[in-house]
């Protein structure tokens, strides 16, 4: 052994030896060094600890990936501290490889898909946050995205990052009245749309007075209009601005850590949208806890399609870059989504229950009303393969060939990782993806004020019905309230209202401070309204929502969430609303039909539709 080998063996050792003491007695047995282990009790998945050392009541529940450190780091990069560290890591070691895909269009029809690198989409970044600084929009600044998912978004997205701006997403779908009210709320100086988009966009200008700057996104620099030098606000296409960055080039900004990175505006309860301030700190802790249990992969491929408007994906797309993971986006239709799978044959979809529940009614469907041989044969494969996956094995691979690999290339055949987020997946449904795709599956809990995830299923965790451990960004625990007899004290599962505390919570509501205080208390507890319980193993359950409750005139409490839920469940329904006030005693339900569903059952009854 050279000098090296026996210096690193020496290392090994002093280590071990240093998490080891002997024992007193004169045998060699060793017994564990006490440490901070012995103040948290372990409870599978997660850890409980007490609240505050001084009062004994152990309720604060973390990840036993990590409990006695919150990450906000990712631990093979602790140097990744904000965004633009996190695309240029990125840049750096993934250049060559794919990044952002978009389909080619050739005589009118979609095509394959056409790749930007890495390092390609690190110099248009350079290149846009140089056109900003030369339109001279200051540090600091809003920059709106007015335009669903497409390549350009996260270009503008990691330009900001990189010269220290704000993005401000716009939401396609609030209309102009809403935009008009986030781009005056936030004070946008420049603005990123479509050709689409443009004109409502300056029908309100003058009535946007902070814009200085909007950039057309796929329109031709000569058809654009030109606005009178009186307005303030140039109007430049998206290629010219490019230029013009290139031609100015200037040098990087980057942001501190605890610098607002975006602000994105969520539906306010009051019909005015709230500004939830994001930090660079925040959506770094939040995505380098979800990688202690999700690994992605360079060679992996990623599908684009939930909005970039939402914390969902904006932290699906963070997690993304750390990897280096090839990200296709769709055309922008959900009616071609199907299409799009089948051209890009991802290996990681994203998704919601909306859309699973959908594929689940649809292949359910279509195996009773194939009957027969087909029906029995789909049945018998299911069963093996959950018998297997509740005996923890491996069912055998005849099934795949004779009946699931047909349901997997629905959505490209080569999907292994697939996760649910933004509302509850039901257990028959969690399963089912399961037993048809054959790839991890795994559901998470979070919102928008949290930087996305608060909890998610681990790997091998093959119970159903929860959300999963916290976050190791995080930690977690449950306020009773009284009001709707939940407590913490509640047998066999504590329960109560969900609070969340961390290097995840967001700064507060912009320019709302009053909002702010009404969800974080002094100990810095964000209350998230929901209500939870904790299951065998520190798996937290959502059952039930604190505010969105109302009283009959009887004075029976109604949460009108479950009773939708329910009515969700029948194929028949697209989307349910119930609805009920204190002076009447019956509820009243909105029902909206799925035209399919309801076309295939009047076929299958003999009644002609018009």
């Amino acid at each position: 052994m050279d000098s090296s080998s026996s210096a690193a063996a020496r290392r090994r050792i002093n280590a071990i030896h240093s998490h080891l003491v002997t024992s007193s007695r004169s045998s060699p047995l060793l017994r564990s060094n006490p440490t901070a282990g012995e103040f948290c009790l372990d409870n599978g998945y997660s850890v409980v600890l007490p609240e505050k050392l001084n009062t004994g009541n152990w309720n604060v529940y973390r990840s036993a990936k990590s409990p006695f450190k919150l990450v906000s780091r990712f631990p093979d990069h602790p140097d990744i501290a904000t965004l633009h560290d996190n695309f240029e890591h990125a840049v750096h070691d993934f250049r060559d490889y794919k990044y952002l895909g978009t389909r080619v269009r050739v005589d009118g029809t979609v095509g394959d898909y056409k790749w930007m690198t890495y390092g390609e989409a690190g110099t248009a970044r350079t290149a846009l946050g140089s056109g900003l600084i030369h339109h001279g929009i200051p540090m600091g600044s809003s920059v709106g995205i007015y335009f669903i998912n497409r390549p350009e978004w996260l270009i503008v997205d990691h330009a900001c990052s990189s010269y220290s701006y704000v993005s401000v997403p716009l939401y396609d779908t609030l209309g102009p009245d809403a935009v008009k009210f986030i781009v005056n709320h936030a004070t946008v100086q420049a603005i990123f749309c479509v050709a689409e988009t443009l004109n409502s966009l300056l029908s309100c200008l003058s009535e946007m007075p902070s814009v200085r700057l909007v950039v057309v996104v796929g329109g031709l620099n000569e058809s654009l209009p030109s606005l009178p030098a009186s307005a303030g606000v140039k109007v430049v296409s998206y290629s010219v601005l490019l230029n013009q960055g290139r031609s100015n080039p200037q040098r990087f900004f980057p942001p501190k850590p605890d610098d607002v990175a975006t602000i994105c505006y969520t539906s306010g309860t009051t019909g005015t949208p709230k500004g939830v301030v994001l930090t660079h700190a925040n959506l770094i802790s939040n995505v380098a806890g979800s990688s202690f249990s999700v690994k992605f992969f360079s060679s992996d491929v990623y599908i684009s399609y939930l909005p970039l408007a939402h914390i969902y994906e904006r932290a699906n797309q963070i997690l993304t870059v750390y990897f280096g993971v090839a990200v296709g986006f769709y055309q922008g239709d959900n009616m071609k989504l199907l299409d799009d799978l089948a051209a890009l044959r991802p290996t990681i979809f994203s998704s919601v229950p909306r859309l699973y529940n959908r594929i689940y009614a649809g292949i359910i469907n279509a195996v009773k009303t194939s009957g027969g041989l087909k029906e029995r044969l789909f049945n018998a494969a299911y069963n093996a393969k959950k018998q297997a996956l509740l005996n923890g094995k491996s069912a055998s691979p005849i099934w795949d060939r004779l009946v699931f690999n047909k349901i997997k290339d629905r959505l490209g055949g080569r999907v292994r990782f697939m996760t649910s987020g933004a509302s509850p997946l039901s257990p028959e449904v969690m399963e089912f993806l399961k037993i048809c795709f054959g790839g991890r599956v795994t559901e998470g809990y979070g919102m928008t004020e949290t930087s996305c995830v608060i909890t998610g299923m681990d790997e091998g965790d093959n119970l159903t019905g929860h959300v999963g451990s916290p976050n190791p960004a995080c930690e977690v625990k449950l306020v009773d309230v009284p009001e709707m007899n939940y407590t913490s004290g509640d047998q066999p599962h504590p329960r109560g209202e969900i609070c969340v505390r961390g290097p995840i919570i967001f700064r507060g509501y912009y320019k709302d401070e009053v909002q702010t205080r009404e969800v974080i208390d002094e100990d810095g507890w964000l209350h998230t309204g929901d209500i939870g319980l904790w299951l065998p193993g520190g798996r937290l359950k959502i059952i039930d929502r604190k505010k969105n409750i109302f009283k009959l005139a009887q004075g029976e409490y109604i949460a009108p969430e479950k009773i939708e839920n329910v009515y969700a469940k029948c194929k028949f329904v697209g989307q349910c609303f119930i609805y009920g006030d204190s002076f009447n005693s019956s509820l009243v339900a909105v029902v909206s039909v799925d035209p399919d569903v309801l076309k295939s059952w009047a076929a299958s009854e003999g009644i002609k539709v018009i």
